[in-house]
């Protein structure tokens, strides 16, 4: 839902990307920013949180198919309108529960840092003073018209945690403007993107409260890369490992290592998988997948030299190359 701040943001200068961008150009945009703007890079840089703040409030309208809609029409309307969750002119509920954000702030619990998120309010647009009226009170008493009682609308909220957090699992504080503090529980080996259902802290309603719908970005990570609940990485290897295989020691998600077997023989850029070593989740572990590539040395010493030029006359027969013309014809 809206933010009454959106007609003076302009999200696609934000992120960088034009108005007709894809999702996954304006995927690619978000992650580099988040990236080079994000605070545990940045410490002490004001103008750099304030730029995270502002890439991560950006994306989580703009990666909303139903927000980003929502986005492109108010500013085509030239910011002229103002919302609120009865339709009227202002906030219904007396507690500014329109399509304003709903929330003041939200903190990482574990560092202090004070983070950006949007809140707003989902499903019925009913007030909550109206509730009884259309959700199961009846007309006059007599049953005329009347419909069960209706849970009050839920609310979603958006927030980017650290990569760390999301596959080690992390706690989360949203502040409302009245000091209460609701607490979110982050499971581990959440993804990217991932919705998490804090019951009971939505709208109120005849039926009960709705819920809040925590929508979770990670911010990537330098070295290990998320596919699905496998994690990929790249492992450089000398060519005598290459050539007459080796036993070597690669980091794993854990911040220990474990050994993994190169057969001899292996190629730059094969990929060989440790089981059990990659996202763990309630219903399972991934597997770590680990490209090995081949590093060649930029300086050789004399002897070094010669070695290498007494195995290319050894191996003189050789040709890595043979039959790729025959391939290249078209």
């Amino acid at each position: 839902m809206a933010s009454q701040d959106w007609v003076d943001k302009d999200f696609y200068k934000i992120l960088g990307v034009p108005k007709d961008a894809s999702d996954a150009d304006i995927k690619k945009s978000y992650r580099k920013l988040a990236r080079k703007y994000h605070p545990d890079q940045n410490q002490n840089d004001p103008s750099a949180e304030k730029m995270f703040k502002d890439v991560s409030e950006a994306y989580s309208v703009l990666s909303d198919a139903e927000e980003r809609q929502q986005y492109d029409a108010i500013r085509a309307m030239g910011g002229g309108a103002r919302f609120s969750a009865g339709g009227g002119g202002g906030p219904a509920g007396g507690a500014g529960a329109g399509f304003e954000d709903i929330f003041g702030g939200l903190f990482n619990q574990s560092s202090g840092r004070s983070r950006r998120t949007t809140y707003s309010t989902g499903g019925s647009n009913i007030p909550p003073e109206f509730a009884d009226l259309f959700g199961g009170g009846g007309f006059g008493g007599g049953g005329f018209g009347s419909a069960p009682p209706q849970k009050g609308a839920d609310r979603t909220a958006s927030t980017t945690i650290s990569f760390a957090g999301s596959i080690n699992g992390t706690v989360i504080g949203l502040r409302e403007p009245s000091g209460e503090v609701v607490e979110v529980r982050v499971p581990a080996g959440v993804k990217d993107g991932q919705r998490i259902r804090v019951r009971g802290k939505g709208m109120p309603g005849a039926a009960g409260n709705g819920d809040l719908m925590v929508t979770v970005h990670v911010t990537p990570h330098d070295f290990f890369v998320r596919d699905g609940n496998n994690i990929r990485i790249h492992v450089p290897i000398t060519f005598p490992e290459a050539a007459l295989g080796a036993t070597i020691e690669v980091p794993t998600l854990t911040a220990d290592k474990v050994k993994l077997k190169v057969p001899a023989g292996t190629p730059s850029g094969r990929t060989l998988r440790v089981k059990g070593r990659g996202v763990h989740t309630s219903k399972g572990n991934g597997d770590l997948l680990v490209t090995v590539d081949v590093a060649v040395p930029s300086h050789l010493n004399k002897d070094a030299k010669a070695a290498v030029e007494a195995f290319a006359e050894a191996t003189r027969g050789e040709d890595p190359r043979a039959g790729l013309a025959a391939k290249a014809r078209l």
